[in-house]
Order: C-alpha cells, then sequence, then structure tokens
C-alpha cells in the first residue's frame, strides 16, 4: 500500500507544479509569490534561457510548453496513460532543467530542484501498480 501512496503523491506533486507554474504565467498567483506574475515576464524569461530559439519563436515556445505542462497534470491527476506523460513530464523538466543550466548555470536549475523534480517524473514512469487511475477502467480484462 506505501508504494500506492507514493504514486500517487508524485502524480499529484508534478500535476500541481507544472498547474502552478501555468498559473503564474496567467498572473493568478500574488505579486509577492509570484516567480513571473504575467505571459510578458514568463516569455522574458524563457528567451533568457533559450538564446538559441529566435525571438519570433519565443511565444510559440511559451505557448507549446504551457500546453504541455496542463496537459500533462491533467493526465496524471486523473492516471491517464501515466507512464507515458509521466516520462514526457520527465523530458519536458530535463529540457527545462538543461535550458537553465546552459544559459545562467547550474545553481539555478538545483535551486528550484528540477533535475529532482525531473527525477521523480521518470521514478513515476516505471512505478507499475495502479492506484486511483482511470487507466484501471480503461485496461481490458482477459
Amino acid at each position: 500500500m506505501e508504494s500506492k501512496i507514493i504514486k500517487l503523491f508524485l502524480r499529484y506533486a508534478i500535476a500541481i507544479g507544472f498547474l502552478s507554474a501555468v498559473a503564474d504565467r496567467l498572473g493568478y498567483w500574488p505579486k509577492e509569490v509570484s516567480a513571473w506574475g504575467n505571459w510578458d515576464s514568463f516569455l522574458g524569461y524563457t528567451e533568457l534561457i533559450n538564446p538559441w530559439i529566435p525571438s519570433s519563436m519565443i511565444p510559440f515556445a511559451g505557448t507549446i510548453a504551457s500546453i504541455a505542462e496542463v496537459v500533462f497534470a491533467l493526465c496524471l491527476i486523473i492516471g491517464f496513460k501515466t507512464a507515458f506523460f509521466a516520462k514526457l513530464s520527465g523530458y519536458l523538466m530535463l529540457l527545462f532543467a538543461i535550458a537553465i543550466t546552459l544559459s545562467s548555470g547550474v545553481k539555478g536549475a538545483l535551486d528550484y530542484s528540477v533535475f529532482a523534480a525531473s527525477a521523480g517524473a521518470f521514478a513515476l514512469s516505471v512505478m507499475k501498480d495502479k492506484y486511483f487511475e482511470i487507466d484501471l477502467i480503461l485496461v481490458k480484462k482477459d
């Protein structure tokens, strides 16, 4: 039972982290606790950590990343294709960690625990027991 609770905790922690980040960039968090506070500040940070992406493509990259975070989060919350979306989440956070590291050094990625979150998502992707997952309903019994 303990591993099922840990898996549920990982699913929700990763998902809520994604949703919180998107809420921040859309201005839903108070200024006192906000990292970006609005979409334009988020795009500025996106451009800062991705200097190899042309400026004209930054809004597209930020939009795609935000949509991915919302979709991944919702799938993790309901437990739809958990292993698949956990693995995608791990890769997305690993890309983010690498972008931070290459643009401003490893300290930022370590301080924000992006490598740890990525590792947690990859660990989630290999946890086989299903618990409170819609996949339990969708799997056909032989």
